[in-house]
């Protein structure tokens, strides 16, 4: 069975790779150090990315930070017409509480997805402030929400799909846009989504 038509990579493992390490210093700049700082990241590829932040930070200022794991599930929106969502499970083994959370995802898009995950964000403790990292802005905004950290802006039409493949978890990593079929949900493909693809 042949998946949606790929219309374009718009970025390879070197350009992902190169747009975290620009985000690492960006957030670092913004920050002036690493002092208060956590990443927390959006499962199912926030999370790879925002360990990825760890990593290049780490490697740039010396602090290892502390990482977490958001599962919004339940937070959605549209949860009540998805009657059996992928629970994932949410893994923050730190306080946020007075931290600067510094939110991670893979593609912004409507909004609705940080909402839910400011929402779940809140429900664990109070941060003193809530930064948002995403790899890609497709624009097509219905919330008033904009990313602090931003790896590429991916222009795109409102009947294709954004999506983010990692190695760790895809077999490949790029970023692709897809033509979607009428009726179809844009949203994170499944994982596992490039295995077997030569």
């Amino acid at each position: 069975m042949s998946g949606p038509l790929v219309k374009t990579t718009c970025m390879n493992e070197e350009d992902i790779d190169r747009a975290l390490t620009r985000m690492a210093h960006q957030i670092l700049e913004a920050n002036h150090g690493a002092q208060g700082l956590a990443l927390v990241g959006i499962v199912t590829r926030g999370d790879i990315l925002a360990k990825r932040l760890q990593d290049k930070i780490e490697q740039i200022e010396g602090v290892r930070l502390p990482l977490g794991k958001l599962d919004i599930s339940f937070y959605r929106d549209d949860f009540m017409t998805h009657f059996a969502p992928e629970v994932l499970g949410t893994d923050i083994p730190f306080d946020i509480d007075g931290m600067t959370v510094v939110l991670v995802d893979d593609v912004l898009y409507t909004g609705r997805t940080i909402r839910a995950a400011l929402d779940a964000l809140m429900d664990i403790g109070r941060p003193a402030s809530v930064q948002l990292a995403v790899l890609v802005d497709r624009g097509h905004r219905e919330l008033p929400i904009r990313a602090d950290y931003v790896g590429k802006n991916v222009p795109s039409a409102s009947d294709e799909s954004v999506r983010l493949f990692l190695k760790d978890v895809d077999g490949a990593s790029a970023v692709e846009i897809l033509d979607m079929d009428p009726g179809q949900r844009a949203g994170a493909a499944p994982l596992g989504a490039k295995e077997g693809v030569a």
